[in-house]
């Protein structure tokens, strides 16, 4: 048995899943727990039951329970691929609704700065170049010039 703890959203990163798609044989039939723990895309999803099709292996899903093996499968698996799809759009909105509200609310800041932005603005000050100041600071040349335009917006 293998398992595998990682995002089904996307495909990069999933070691264990190229192994066992190395591994697989005519005849073998993998078993993933739901469909969106394979892949939230439809694309990804079927291209997986391809590759194992072409291998002479099918896929079995516990919940709902199906399997590759036939035609009917096949459809069952499409559609479940396409609703978990949908689904993830559906996450990803609300997520992003959610944000636009918080800021509105002047609630949602992002994430905390992990830099000395008084150390940027200093070094800035002192004309040293903000490629420079970023690698000696351990972060982007992006973030440098991000504190430095809100630092002149605010003053």
């Amino acid at each position: 048995m293998r398992t595998e703890t990682g995002s089904g959203a996307s495909r990069e990163g999933r070691a264990e899943l190229q192994d066992i798609l190395d591994f697989l044989r005519e005849g073998d039939e993998p078993v993933v727990h739901r469909l969106d723990r394979l892949g939230r895309s439809t694309r990804d999803v079927l291209n997986l039951v391809h590759e194992l099709d072409a291998q002479g292996a099918s896929l079995r899903v516990l919940e709902p329970e199906v399997t590759t093996a036939g035609d009917l499968g096949r459809i069952v698996v499409t559609v479940l691929g396409m609703v978990a799809d949908m689904e993830l759009k559906f996450i990803r909105d609300r997520q992003r609704a959610g944000i636009e509200a918080a800021k509105r609310r002047g609630v949602y800041k992002g994430r905390k700065t992990q830099v000395d932005e008084e150390r940027i603005r200093q070094l800035v000050a002192e004309k040293v170049p903000k490629a420079k100041i970023a690698r000696d600071l351990g972060s982007s040349k992006n973030t440098v010039v991000d504190i430095v335009k809100r630092h002149r917006q605010a003053g």
